[in-house]
């Protein structure tokens, strides 16, 4: 039996830890303390580097990519396209003032009034069409440049990502909590198998992250990504990810920026809460 039927296998028999009826605050600390006895030897605010946080051998190569960082153009061009005027004269500046300070942390949110999740990539395509400009595509490109420069703007900045006490705050978290533990697809796995279970474990010849943290690099530059593009462009969003693990597990991956995916990065994220926005950062 090869290592992932394994994997699935016993995954299989393993129930969700967390109480449907838990807080926010109750699942956060459960989902950190199940890292922290997990991974002993990794501090817990270098779980923001991924795999590069429990593997030494996959940390000095990442540390030399580092060095040059491929993403480091693609922020540029992020901050070319966050100036440039639209043509009413207006800018993202505006829609983003604070900036400056680091907006990044604070993403995603739920907006009481619109009762919907509402992520710095669709913040980014609002701000377009709220000022008569077309909107940016949500995997690549230039929504993941304009992405990268307001991470970078952000670094330092612990995660601070709030559930209101509003009923249907509650839902969306819990429907992205449901997301990240149901299993799908032809392999039936969940986000949960891989990331939650089993980090630290090979599928084929990768080593899965632990799911703490896995937001705070996005978007990412991933080589994989550069050499299957013919620019070379190796940028992404959360969701462009998102959807590259449920075609892996063999599922039909939802649209970026979906309800399901905007609900299972509000989920996702709020358990990264206390750790540092380190984005845009180099996966493989």
């Amino acid at each position: 039996m090869n290592r992932i039927t394994n994997i699935v296998s016993a995954a299989m028999l393993v129930i969700t830890p967390f109480a449907a009826q838990a807080t926010p605050e109750q699942d956060l600390q459960e989902f950190r303390e199940h890292f922290f006895n997990k991974f002993p030897d990794t501090p817990k605010d270098d779980f923001i580097n991924g795999v590069y946080s429990i593997d030494p051998a996959s940390r000095e190569q990442w540390e030399a990519f580092e060095e040059f960082p491929s993403y480091e153009i693609f922020v540029d061009k992020g901050e070319e396209l966050f100036n440039k005027p639209f043509a009413n004269g207006k800018s993202f500046v505006d829609c983003f003032p604070d900036y400056k300070k680091g907006i990044r942390q604070n993403y995603p949110y739920f907006d009481t009034k619109t009762d919907e999740v509402v992520t710095l990539e669709g913040a980014i395509n609002k701000c377009l069409t709220d000022n008569g400009e077309k909107p940016y595509q949500y995997k690549t490109g230039n929504i993941a440049y304009v992405s990268a420069y307001l991470a970078y703007q952000s670094r330092g900045n612990n995660f601070n990502v709030k559930v209101p006490n509003d009923p249907q705050a509650m839902a969306a978290y819990n429907r992205g909590k449901k997301h990240f533990y149901a299993k799908r697809g032809q392999l039936n796995m969940a986000c949960a198998d891989c990331h939650f279970y089993y980090p630290g474990s090979k599928i084929r010849a990768d080593i899965l992250s632990p799911a703490l943290g896995h937001p705070t690099g996005f978007p990412v530059y991933r080589n994989k990504w550069a050499g299957a593009s013919a620019s070379g462009d190796g940028m992404g969003t959360l969701h462009r990810r998102y959807g590259g693990c449920n075609k892996q597990v063999r599922a039909k991956p939802f649209k970026p920026q979906s309800d399901e995916y905007k609900a299972l990065e509000y989920f996702h994220t709020y358990m990264s809460n206390g750790l540092e926005v380190n984005g845009p950062s180099q996966r493989k």
